[in-house]
């Protein structure tokens, strides 16, 4: 093993074991979480309700995030020329394969109708997979022939396999925040419990691919990628970053409710932390020269990805009582700001986590690559 590698296994080694060296501690009896090692995650406990101090904090932060994104020259950001944008060309075969998928399934799993048989339970995952080719189409058409799937077919497999161990992981830590989120749906559906992980499993695939279309999509917008090219020069520091995140991490054991949020920061601090200490780009590396476009444009590209997800995920369960059919539906516990909803489960400052997520997603990525060795370039050099 080099040197680079064991020094990038060993801090996310440490973010395995933390947690579950802090559950030994924080729960004396059971030394672990309610409802640890339960799959798919069920409801473990009511969390604490609305807190208005709590909503302020969060909706203040929220309100700075908009202004940076609608009014970035307030935050120190020069224009930039946008560079040409590309001849379009013609959709290619995939977007119409994915656009038939897309709306077959969309249809289905909304509709909730046994016509094809068990065909409504497996619904989920080919409605995302026919999404991720109409992506791929769209930014196939605007960049001239360039897409993941058509330039970078390796990179794109890579994400799907990183996508499928990547989410579990998140599985794992969601245990340690007592169910951020948890799938009513999955003890009640017509299918058996080993039927129901493996259609988890598969699930779980189209994560990774699905953000990484949508920053390639917004890449293809020539003066969006401009508005945030010239900013602050800001350089993390790599050590304290990782030394902070696996603190959080712990922290987030013994205060899963005002640590909720600890899910998501802590375990992207640990991994940019491991990855800016050894010098190797991130999207933070190019922060550091002012260059604050790929970060910004992946955090919105999980949030853009986000509304689907919830919008999809809400139609495969609303109205009632039509018959439940989707073991992949979620719903959310979040403690303190769970009010004004959209599309009932998600509450609207919840849309602003997936913006660390987002970003979790790349640096995970990119782990993973310099770990086992694939390359992760997203876009056309």
């Amino acid at each position: 093993m080099t040197p680079v590698r064991r020094r990038l296994i060993w801090p996310f080694l440490l973010l395995l074991l933390f947690p579950l060296v802090a559950s030994w501690f924080a729960y004396p009896v059971t030394h672990l979480p309610p409802g640890f090692g339960v799959f798919p995650p069920l409801f473990v406990a009511p969390p604490p309700g609305f807190n208005l101090g709590v909503f302020i904090i969060a909706a203040i932060t929220a309100a700075v995030i908009l202004l940076l994104l609608f009014v970035p020259q307030w935050f120190g950001f020069i224009p930039t020329t946008p560079r040409p944008q590309p001849t379009p060309v013609g959709l290619p075969w995939w977007f119409w394969l994915g656009a038939v998928l897309l709306l077959f399934f969309w249809w289905l799993m909304w509709a909730r109708v046994s016509v094809f048989g068990d065909l409504v339970y497996y619904a989920f995952t080919p409605l995302w997979w026919g999404f991720i080719l109409v992506l791929d189409g769209i930014v196939y058409h605007r960049s001239a022939g360039y897409s993941l799937l058509a330039s970078r077919p390796k990179v794109f497999g890579s994400s799907v396999l990183v996508s499928a161990v990547g989410w579990f992981l998140f599985e794992y830590f969601n245990y340690f925040a007592l169910g951020n989120w948890y799938y009513p749906n999955s003890s009640m559906v017509a299918l058996s419990h080993g039927t129901v992980v493996l259609l988890f499993l598969v699930a779980y695939t189209t994560v990774w691919p699905a953000v990484f279309e949508w920053y390639t999509l917004l890449n293809s917008l020539p003066r969006f990628v401009a508005r945030y090219g010239n900013g602050p020069r800001i350089a993390l520091p790599g050590t304290p970053l990782l030394g902070v995140g696996l603190a959080m991490m712990v922290a987030l054991v013994f205060y899963p409710y005002p640590l909720f949020w600890g899910l998501w920061v802590g375990t992207l601090a640990v991994i940019a932390g491991s990855l800016i200490r050894l010098n190797i780009p991130t999207p933070f590396s190019d922060v550091a020269q002012g260059n604050w476009s790929p970060l910004i444009l992946m955090a919105l590209s999980s949030m853009f990805n986000g509304f689907f997800w919830e919008m999809w995920n809400f139609g495969s369960t609303h109205p009632n009582p039509l018959p439940i059919t989707n073991p992949n539906y979620w719903t959310y516990d979040v403690p303190y700001v769970n009010v004004m909803h959209i599309f009932s489960e998600m509450p609207l400052l919840g849309y602003f986590g997936y913006l660390p997520f987002g970003l979790l997603v790349w640096v995970m990525f990119i782990w993973a690559g310099k770990v086992f060795g694939f390359e992760t370039d997203l876009l056309k050099r």
